[in-house]
């Protein structure tokens, strides 16, 4: 795009905003809402957390309140060793709690607004194209239905029917490619036909995009570290990140972990069906949401210290076991906590894929109470109350004695099979196989490649984020929305006054 092409763009996108009262939160204030303006903070109180408005933007954050609706300590569940298994403290950041229910939307923010400060996005003019297994499309259909903009989502047609209701609800085209989760390469055919057909598309792929790298490595690594900071105990010691590969974007949370906490290791999850990083392999699977059969292109895989699959069974029993009323009996008469008990919604199945690889990472390096695994519980149940009812009538109901067998087999009976230290070459053999995709497919090149196995690389992409800030706070200057939403508040202010002395 020339450079007037990109100033009409984003002016384009500047009078958008406008027009609709966006306004545009930083990385910072993502990553810390004390920043947010006053004003902005007491609005945000009075909007739905799941209303497609504006100001849901400033609750791309893992700090949401849902008390007072404004912004408090990061969402954060710590399970106990009666339920794991295990003497270290397992800590997921809860996804739930997000705009769309899911983190993803904040991927989604990390791979549009940078385009859209910049002029590299019209959404007068441009169609947004979400390539997914799930929950970031719906994050960029969120985003696409704040700017007024069409919105194309693109996912496996074997994801949960919950992904597409909402999809549909909010005014989406969907396109649904052959396959489940493992059939990444299906979805990105599916871009390839719309580049052709499409000149006014832009596609947004997470898998590439390095704006989902550093949303998470600007945003969800610090949180986890404040939840961490949080925890009881004088002798803590921040033992790994743990994350399934999906995109790959999590992961970042680690690098961000790793720099400040050189000991924390990276544990990269995927399916036992698909065992891409593990073996090489390939094949389908039901953790919904994760993706496989390729690594993506933002994945720092020199950083990575190991690898580990979790059978997609397990999770799916798990699942059952977290919430239905016989699995949550069962879990009571262990000793399991009540608060804990209710809390296990927060997991879905991919939550859930994060949790038993927490398990076995905390077995395999025989890690002790004063070891802390974090992760993200990606979403909640809530996308998958069709699962449940399927499995209910595949199986049958779920009973007591079901309950006591997948409790002792994948919670207490956790294993650490299917589980890999990484050494240099396996790092390298995982980030080489970066170019069956990549290379072959995907238009890059053997330079670019090599290019991503330098640390320096990595280490220079996070300064992106504070320039990203900078042009963020100069395009909201530009819109005018801040200064509304202050006069705004001040004349709400006024008016309450103004009650009070009539009264």
């Amino acid at each position: 795009m020339s450079e007037s092409n990109r100033e009409k763009a984003r002016q384009h996108a500047i009078d958008r905003c406008r027009e609709r009262g966006i306004l545009i939160p930083t990385f910072a204030q993502m990553r810390e809402p004390s920043a947010i303006d006053e004003a902005v903070a007491a609005a945000v109180r009075n909007v739905d957390m799941q209303a497609v408005n504006p100001l849901n933007l400033f609750r791309i954050t893992w700090h949401n309140e849902l008390r007072t609706g404004g912004f408090g300590k990061v969402n954060a569940v710590a399970l106990p060793s009666l339920l794991t298994g295990v003497p270290a403290r397992i800590v997921g950041l809860v996804g739930k709690y997000f705009p769309t229910g899911a983190h993803k939307v904040g991927a989604a923010f990390g791979c549009l607004v940078p385009r859209l400060v910049a002029g590299d996005f019209d959404p007068t003019a441009q169609v947004a194209v979400w390539p997914s297994t799930g929950n970031y499309c719906r994050g960029g259909a969120f985003d696409s239905a704040l700017l007024g903009c069409q919105a194309v989502a693109i996912l496996p047609e074997g994801m949960s029917r919950e992904r597409f209701r909402w999809l549909e609800s909010i005014g989406a085209e969907i396109i649904a490619t052959p396959g489940c989760e493992s059939n990444v390469k299906e979805i990105f055919d599916a871009c390839r036909e719309i580049r052709k057909t499409r000149p006014e598309a832009v596609i947004l792929n997470q898998f590439e995009d390095f704006g989902n790298y550093l949303w998470h490595y600007g945003v969800t690594g610090p949180a986890a570290e404040s939840a961490f900071r949080w925890l009881d105990g004088t002798r803590n010691r921040l033992a790994a990140w743990v994350g399934a590969t999906g995109s790959a974007g999590t992961l970042a949370a680690g690098d961000c972990l790793k720099n400040r906490h050189p000991e924390c290791r990276i544990v990269a999850a995927e399916a036992l069906q698909c065992p891409t990083l593990l073996q090489a392999g390939f094949g389908d699977h039901r953790i919904e949401g994760i993706g496989d059969k390729h690594v993506p292109w933002i994945h720092n895989a020199r950083t990575t210290d190991a690898v580990t699959a979790i059978d997609d069974e397990a999770t799916l029993r798990v699942l059952r076991l977290f919430n239905e009323p016989a699995g949550q009996a069962e879990l009571a008469r262990r000793g399991v906590d009540d608060a804990t008990v209710k809390s296990l919604p927060l997991l879905g199945i991919s939550s859930v894929c994060n949790l038993l690889a927490a398990i076995k990472t905390a077995r395999t390096f025989e890690m002790d109470s004063n070891d802390v695994l974090l992760t993200s519980f990606t979403d909640s149940v809530e996308l998958y109350r069709t699962r449940l009812e399927e499995l209910t009538h595949e199986r049958g109901a779920y009973n007591e004695r079901a309950a006591a067998a997948d409790f002792e087999r994948f919670l207490a009976g956790a294993t650490s099979d299917h589980f890999k230290e990484l050494r240099y070459a396996d790092r390298k053999a995982i980030h080489n196989l970066k170019y069956f995709t990549w290379v072959e497919q995907q238009g890059k090149t053997s330079e670019q490649l090599n290019t991503l196995w330098s640390r320096s690389f990595w280490e220079d992409l996070t300064e992106n984020l504070s320039l990203w800030d900078q042009q963020i706070a100069a395009f909201n200057r530009e819109t005018g929305v801040l200064s509304r939403l202050r006069s705004g508040v001040e004349r709400a202010v006024d008016r309450e006054k103004q009650h009070g002395e009539s009264r």
